[in-house]
């Protein structure tokens, strides 16, 4: 499947990059502070959706006031703060080092552009790949197809000649909505788990 697409597009969170536990260690000390509820099974279910409206959607829930984005913000320290734990998914970044330059690959994630560089310069990935989209890059995120058309419209590729890489169940459904192939890396790898809870 992955010599017979034109261009390969790779989620970056749980795809490239096993930060998914990392970012949940963040998630547990922001939504600590707040006395927020968001146990890890629905953290991972709601991979692929920024940040700041994961926080919405719990403050409503919860009915906890919260300032969406100034807590995304102090989220995102939390993480930054733990960069060094990062480690790459070694399966997947090795199809993207077997192809990078042989046909057009893309990142196309989620989270904030800022985030997602610096996790690829930490895995030392970060210059291989023909674009980069990112959560500012679209209106519409995960499930909706939007950041993965954006990705295969810089590189000049059909949706339908492209293969997506993805970690999570909104992330799956947005390559299927633009119509694009998906290997869901789930079904050979298996993100780390701390021993925390909310």
């Amino acid at each position: 499947m992955v010599r017979d697409c034109d261009a390969i597009i790779f989620d970056c969170d749980g795809t490239l990059v096993d930060s998914m536990p990392v970012h949940f260690l963040a998630w547990h000390e922001t939504m600590n502070r707040y006395g927020v509820r968001f146990p890890e099974d629905r953290f991972y279910a709601l991979g692929g959706m920024p940040s700041h409206r994961i926080i919405a959607m719990l403050s409503v829930e919860q009915g906890i006031e919260l300032d969406a984005n100034l807590v995304a913000h102090e989220k995102e320290q939390s993480f930054l703060n733990r960069i060094d734990m990062l480690v790459p998914i070694e399966p997947v970044v090795a199809i993207a080092r077997e192809f990078r330059g042989v046909k057009p690959i893309a990142v196309a994630s989620g989270g904030f552009r800022d985030i997602i560089l610096q996790q690829m310069r930490q895995i030392d990935i970060h210059d291989w790949f023909d674009a980069v989209v990112t959560a500012e890059d679209t209106a519409r995120h995960k499930p909706e197809p939007d950041v993965f058309l954006e990705a295969a419209r810089r590189m000049n590729v059909s949706a339908e000649r492209c293969l997506v890489f993805e970690d999570a169940d909104l992330g799956v459904e947005a390559a299927r909505r633009a119509g694009m192939r998906c290997i869901d890396v789930r079904t050979f790898f298996t993100p780390r788990r701390f021993a925390v809870g909310i």
